[in-house]
């Protein structure tokens, strides 16, 4: 074969069966201004993914690398207007999978992660190789004195002036809503407003008189011997009776929180306190607490939220006052249902703790299963302040979630029907394969789609290194079971 016969020319191989085309039409041409020409352009596309935060995986219609976390895109990128996101998903589909990515990304950017109450655990594997603080909680495990202001103390001891004065008063109603909401956990309603300011009172008695740092036996006592401040607000005037009618259902209440499942977990001074000076973060680890303990699961992690945030105000005290560096945090409440179904009036706490993260430095990843965990709430009004939640983050992140999500979803943001379609066909169960001896992995597992707004959605896959793929395993208690199906032998 000759040279020429290599090649085709300009219109094509000549010769039998070659297909030389003998005329090649001109393309058509239009004249128009810059604005009308656009919207011809065949080649239109749109802009690329978010280039900022932690890389997260991959766009799953082009294939290009997502990065994604609320602190970037709040404060570098200027995408959201709330450092703080909501995670939505059915249980297997890669919810912690996600964060931890996000975990590992940000203390890369010299971010501390916080994580507040580990139920599974999903994130103490990943904290310690961090390098961060593990603290246990639970029977025969660990205690959490919510009357210690933790490091509130001695970040005042360290502060002058005005600084000290409220950093002091942040530590004071910090534990008065602490022991409000354990009361509201163990009734399953909220708290008189007389009985709350009993407690503001008896907890100013309890600062003044108590020397080192009070617990809740410490508490009683000031109730039964009704020091003067603590019998002027209940307007006994002097009367035996009337002071004891005031303060009997409380002090009763207070017995059982002691005497009750939760008295192991509240009635001892703090087993470790929390510190913010490593690098890796704190993980508190309270998987030993059981599943049937839904009272005492609640109230753990309501005190774990609130002795954590009330770490991070005295680190930004002593930073405002020069005293210390700077630093942001990155807080993971997870499985926020078990708290928000406790009892009546929770809500206002949870709402108390996760609605000045911005002016906290901090971040926050609202993790539940789905919207009805929001709104399926007894009461009206904390349906609609949990609902306050979703509408209040600056991204929701979406995995696979049943038909029935879409409405009360839509309502918080606008989607698509092709967007909505994505997230139901994400919950699709995996195919049944009970003969290779291994459980089929979900369609969904690890795909999700991110909404800011009225945005479109950016649906993406996360994908992990595999120095992640040990520290992401959930199933740890299913793994070498007795009960596992061997490996089908290969032939």
């Amino acid at each position: 074969m000759t040279a020429n016969t290599t090649r085709p020319g300009p219109r094509g191989f000549g010769g039998r069966g070659g297909g030389r085309a003998s005329f090649v039409e001109a393309p058509p041409e239009w004249r128009a201004t810059t604005v009308q020409a656009c919207g011809l352009w065949p080649f239109g596309a749109g802009s690329g993914t978010p280039m900022i935060g932690v890389p997260v995986g991959r766009e799953l219609r082009t294939g290009a690398t997502l990065c994604c976390d609320p602190i970037s895109w709040f404060e570098r990128a200027n995408l959201i207007h709330n450092p703080s996101m909501l995670v939505l998903g059915e249980p297997g589909l890669g919810k912690s999978t996600l964060i931890r990515r996000m975990v590992v990304g940000l203390t890369g950017y010299g971010v501390v992660p916080l994580v507040l109450g580990d139920l599974k655990p999903d994130y103490r594997d990943l904290i310690s190789a961090l390098g961060g603080q593990i603290v246990k909680l639970g029977r025969g495990l660990g205690a959490l004195n919510v009357l210690d202001p933790g490091e509130s103390a001695s970040a005042a001891a360290r502060l002058t002036g005005s600084a000290r004065r409220k950093l002091q008063a942040e530590a004071h109603g910090r534990r008065l809503n602490m022991v409000t909401a354990l009361v509201t956990v163990l009734r399953g309603r909220p708290v008189l407003d007389t009985e709350r300011t009993i407690l503001h009172a008896a907890l100013r008695v309890l600062d003044e008189r108590h020397p080192g740092v009070p617990t809740l036996p410490d508490l009683i006592t000031v109730l039964d011997e009704g020091p003067d401040p603590v019998r002027a607000v209940t307007l006994a005037r002097g009367d035996e009776e009337r002071y004891r009618a005031a303060v009997d259902p409380l002090h009763a209440s207070l017995l059982g929180l002691l005497d009750g499942p939760m008295g192991q977990a509240f009635s001892r001074p703090t087993t470790t306190p929390i510190r913010l000076d490593q690098p890796g973060g704190v993980c508190i680890d309270i998987s030993g607490i059981d599943d049937a303990d839904a009272e005492l699961q609640a109230a753990v992690l309501l005190a774990c939220w609130s002795d954590g945030f009330g770490s991070v105000e005295a680190a930004h005290a002593l930073a405002d006052a020069g005293l210390a560096e700077r630093r942001h945090f990155f807080v993971i409440l997870d499985e926020l249902w078990r708290v928000l179904r406790a009892g009546r009036g929770l809500v206002d706490r949870v709402d108390a703790l996760t609605r000045l993260n911005r002016q906290r430095g901090l971040a926050q990843a609202m993790i539940t299963h789905t919207m009805a965990d929001l709104l399926a709430l007894p009461d009206p009004s904390d349906a609609l302040k949990a609902k306050g939640f979703a509408e209040r983050a600056g991204m929701i992140i979406c995995g696979g979630l049943p038909q029935t999500e879409m409405g009360p979803l839509t309502e918080i943001v606008r989607m698509s029907r092709a967007e909505q379609r994505m997230i139901v066909d994400s919950s699709t169960p995996p195919s049944w394969n009970p003969g290779s001896g291994r459980d089929g992995a979900p369609p969904g597992r690890g795909k999700f789609l991110c909404k800011v707004g009225g945005r479109p959605g950016i649906p993406f896959r996360v994908e992990l290194t595999d120095a992640e793929v040990s520290l992401s395993d959930t199933n740890k208690k299913w793994a070498n079971s007795t009960s596992a199906a061997p490996a089908p032998e290969r032939r």
